[in-house]
């Protein structure tokens, strides 16, 4: 497929606050609308806040970038932390990110919505109901099964006080809900103590239409492995999902990714991560693939290092026996776009080079829409779409 024009596609370095280097900001979220058009929104070289789409199936014909108006919003678009766009029903459609504040590391997440298909909207507002100055970040957003609007984050409201003999592990997944999109919200609730501070957080539809998730978690020990929960299921009613064992007192920026198996072949999902385990004494490092039960179980024998020691943040989505995983790979100066492909469920799969550039890049991100998937990928020159080929 034909690329985003380039003008279009160059990018500023970064504009916000507390980016952890000035590089530029490329993190852009995708999907695909009900009529099946891929969508992006991300932020242009004047760090404006930007959506653009484009039919698919053969060349690609993008619509003029539109400006949205995000008033006067700092927007983190960095690695893990990027804008997003989710369509709903009855027209809704609902873009998010997260606007950090003076104070390093805290932020608000906020949200523009539209009633009418994306043609217009609204000015931005905070999603939660807690306005401290603290971490509300790496938010997620999706519509379940009922049109109900879900939004995720990470938040560090529980934190002990500075100075208490309290000890707090890492922060807290908290949650909302709304059955308008986004029109009005329901309380803030938690998911999850203790969940890593700066991984993205990964969402999957049940066959059922109810929302799951799964976030990298701070175990005994400062073991971070990942955790796995129904959203709207108790607070800490949590499956441990992962068991690399990795002992570290810091956050890695390498969250994981889920997608729900859609063949039917053992009902459950499909699960992407980053980890460092212990190996005949030696620490290997690699992305993991496995298949969870329908309660977030590790299957047996199912775990499969992906074929390239440099993989990183990768994603995953399936569509009856098809499964795709892609990321990207650096050696030197070049990074390679890279996608792992099965028609058996997850069993095997093979590999394809996509694509390979120089200088700084985005994460690959995959959109779905039933079996039609493609992989986005935004460089320093262009925002790069293949669609996936089983």
């Amino acid at each position: 497929m034909a690329s985003m024009p380039q003008a279009l596609a160059q990018e500023a370095h970064a504009k916000t606050t507390h980016v952890r280097h000035q590089r530029p900001q490329l993190a852009t979220g995708t999907a695909i609308a009900p009529d099946g058009r891929l969508w992006v929104v991300g932020l242009n070289a004047q760090a404006q806040l930007f959506v653009q789409s484009t039919p698919l199936g053969g060349a690609l014909q993008w619509r003029p970038a539109r400006i949205l108006d995000t008033g006067k919003d700092p927007i983190a678009a960095d690695g893990e932390s990027r804008p997003k766009i989710a369509f709903g029903p009855n027209g809704w459609v609902v873009i998010s990110y997260t606007m950090p504040l003076a104070k390093p590391f805290t932020g608000f997440i906020r949200m523009l919505r539209s009633s009418d298909g994306g043609a217009t909207f609204s000015a931005p507002f905070t999603v939660h109901q807690d306005r401290q100055e603290i971490t509300h970040r790496f938010d997620a957003i999706a519509f379940d099964g009922e049109g109900i609007l879900h939004t995720l984050w990470i938040d560090k409201r529980d934190q002990p006080p500075k100075g208490s003999a309290q000890a707090y592990a890492g922060a807290a997944i908290y949650r909302n809900a709304s059955k308008d999109g986004g029109a009005s919200f329901g309380p803030d609730t938690k998911v999850a103590d203790h969940s890593c501070e700066c991984c993205r957080i990964g969402l999957a539809l049940s066959p059922q239409g109810t929302l799951q998730a799964t976030w990298r978690h701070v175990f005994e020990g400062s073991t971070r492995d990942h955790a796995f929960a129904t959203v709207g299921d108790p607070a800490n009613r949590i499956t441990r999902s992962t068991f690399d064992g990795w002992q570290i007192n810091a956050c890695p920026h390498h969250g994981p990714g889920l997608a729900t198996d859609a063949s039917g072949a053992f009902n459950g999902y499909h699960t992407v991560w980053f980890g460092i385990r212990k190996v005949n004494g030696q620490d290997l490092a690699a992305v993991r693939y496995a298949r969870l039960s329908p309660r977030g179980e590790p299957q047996p024998k199912s775990e499969q290092a992906l074929p390239d020691p440099r993989a990183e943040h990768a994603d995953v989505m399936a569509h009856g026996a098809n499964v795709a995983v892609v990321w990207r790979s650096s050696e030197g100066a070049v990074t390679t776009l890279k996608a792992w492909l099965s028609q058996d469920g997850g069993q095997s799969f093979k590999l394809q080079t996509l694509s390979q550039t120089t200088g700084h890049n985005d994460h690959p991100r995959l959109a779905q829409s039933g079996n039609k998937m493609v992989v986005v990928w935004r460089t320093m020159q262009e925002i790069q779409v293949h669609e996936i080929a089983f």
